[in-house]
């Protein structure tokens, strides 16, 4: 029984010691649209939005060197962001309220790519939708992987935007192999 017990629990305590030892959250935001429920036309409108707002906001990360000015451009933005998201929703005949944010938040282990967040709290730019009931898209906006591949949500270019960043240990420990 101790053997058993032993099992069941060390992944659990293994991957505790591993999300303590990331101390990464502070150099990332995270950006999520959460849809209003998981039914197939409010999943579809989630990732219309998703796509409007990379697409009209992105461009103003480019010259981004630090997530100062990446939160600055952000709050600079909240009002706009909520504004493209709104007229989404419109066009395709929905009419949704819309939150926008930027805060800090609890979230659970992450997979992106082959990039693993640990759970924890980051700060997130957070775009809900309806009643904020359905699924969630997310990716990482700063360091901006968010515009490396939306389409597939690969992060393939995610250890060169993290070593700017991160300590080598914490990329490791972002970029190992671990089951969700």
């Amino acid at each position: 029984i101790t053997v058993l017990i032993i099992y069941i629990i060390f992944p659990y305590i293994s991957l505790e010691k591993e999300e303590a030892a990331f101390q990464g959250n502070d150099n990332i935001i995270r950006f999520h649209v959460i849809a209003n429920s998981d039914s197939k036309p409010d999943q579809e409108l989630k990732l219309e939005v998703r796509d409007r707002i990379l697409e009209e906001v992105g461009g103003e990360f480019d010259s981004c060197k630090n997530i100062d000015e990446s939160r600055k451009i952000i709050e600079e933005n909240l009002n706009k962001i909520k504004n493209i998201a709104e007229d989404q929703i419109k066009k395709e005949g929905k009419d949704y309220k819309v939150g926008v944010s930027l805060g800090n938040d609890n979230f659970p282990t992450k997979t992106y790519g082959d990039l693993t967040l640990p759970a924890g709290e980051y700060e997130a730019l957070k775009v809900v939708i309806g009643e904020g009931k359905g699924k969630n898209w997310w990716c990482v906006m700063f360091p901006p992987l968010c515009f490396v591949d939306i389409t597939h949500s690969n992060a393939s270019n995610a250890e060169i935007e993290l070593k700017e960043i991160l300590t080598e240990e914490e990329i490791n420990l972002l970029l190992a192999e671990k089951e969700p």
